[in-house]
């Protein structure tokens, strides 16, 4: 993972002419990762990709953090968070650092737009709605549950079928799964909680040749660039290779348990640099006769962990509802609220969904976070009420 896959119409070799039906010819572009030595696509165009008719610079994309202050646990409520806007303009990044940022977005709009983020991958993992996202590789319909994964360099538009809720993970490195699923060809082993027949691909769309105005906004040295097209960029007939934007939806992880309670490297679902992404799906909890479902106290020695919670009812946790992010930094133990120990004894199953992301280097809160902020979360391990 990830693997060959070919769409539309390609020459038998590559950088040969490829000629239209009038005799001119198709413009091939090799888009590809670590210059010429990662994973690749070649795409072939009907229309020249560096044309562009006008650039304007929209202005800094730059996430502004705030002072940490005293070492704590902390957690956000974006239940009600304003909603509004695309899917691109309605995403808050809420924690990040050089490695990776997390963010939501609540968008109740289409995209007027295209879309290019040329400095990061992505993830946007759909909390709810459903709609498509098209990019020059085709379209890949969405529903939730799904985590739709972005290369570098894909020019994409969601559009949406009314309002959607999304948990977005972007990073300057690319988002893969773990090595330890993977053989030393790439192909999934048995022991995987996911294998290639769980992803999706692209689905072939035919290249739309309108001829106008098409605005692409590029993402690029924490700016955005504003990019004039006088031609439509899903222009391709066709391409191949391993580089393409998927999707692997959270209902096909098949968790992994145990007779006791099993670490969080279990879950994980994909990996990035100084990052993992995990899932906590429904699943059998630990079957020891004398076994404790609840996750026991634990410090994260050098990592900082996050979760955005779905739903279900995370017997771990008090106070906390669907829609709300917890940090739990390093430096300082974390676990089970008073009481949740005792009250999980016993219990056979969970029907939780959340996502977690550990990272190796400490996490910065953005001013935006702020506003979201539970501050009694730290006393619910002290406070009698949270018993």
């Amino acid at each position: 993972m990830p693997f060959y896959v070919k769409q539309g119409e390609i020459p038998h070799k590559r950088h040969v002419q490829f000629r239209k039906s009038d005799g001119g010819l198709y413009r091939e572009e090799v888009m590809g990762l670590e210059g010429f030595h990662g994973i690749q696509s070649i795409l072939y165009h009907h229309f020249l990709p560096p044309r562009v008719m006008q650039t304007e610079l929209m202005g800094p994309a730059k996430t502004h953090y705030t002072d940490y202050g005293a070492l704590r646990h902390r957690a956000f409520a974006t239940k009600d968070l304003h909603a509004g806007g695309d899917p691109v303009s309605a995403r808050r990044t809420l924690l990040g650092n050089n490695d990776v940022t997390l963010g939501v977005s609540h968008s109740t709009e289409r995209m007027s737009y295209f879309y290019r983020n040329a400095q990061a991958y992505e993830v946007w993992f759909v909390h709810e709605g459903r709609g498509t996202h098209y990019s020059q590789f085709g379209k890949l319909p969405f529903e939730p549950g799904d985590y739709i994964v972005i290369p570098f360099g894909t020019t994409w538009q969601i559009e949406t079928e009314g309002e959607a809720r999304f948990f977005v993970i972007e990073s300057p490195s690319q988002i893969e799964a773990p090595k330890r699923y993977r053989n030393e060809y790439g192909q999934f082993l048995e022991h995987s909680p996911y294998c290639e027949r769980d992803i999706r691909t692209p689905e072939y769309t035919a290249p739309i040749l309108d001829k106008g105005e098409f605005e692409v906004r590029v993402k690029v040295r924490d700016a955005i660039s504003r990019h004039v097209l006088d031609h439509h960029p899903h222009d391709v007939i066709g391409w191949d290779g391993c580089l393409y934007p998927w999707i692997f939806n959270v209902r096909d992880f098949e968790p992994i348990t145990g007779r006791v309670h099993q670490p969080p490297p279990v879950h994980q679902t994909f990996q990035g640099w100084n990052f993992v992404v995990c899932s906590f799906v429904p699943r059998l909890f630990d079957y020891h006769p004398e076994g404790i479902p609840a996750p026991y106290n634990h410090s994260n020695v050098n990592s900082d962990e996050v979760l955005y919670y779905c739903d279900g009812n995370f017997m771990s946790r008090r106070g906390i509802e669907k829609y709300d992010i917890t940090l739990h930094p390093s430096g300082i133990p974390h676990g089970p609220q008073p009481g949740a120990t005792e009250k999980s004894i016993g219990v056979e199953k969970t029907e939780e969904l959340a996502v977690m992301v550990d990272t190796f280097h400490p996490l910065h809160v953005a001013i935006d976070a702020l506003e979201l902020e539970k501050p009694e979360y730290m006393d619910s391990w002290i406070d009698p009420a949270w018993e």
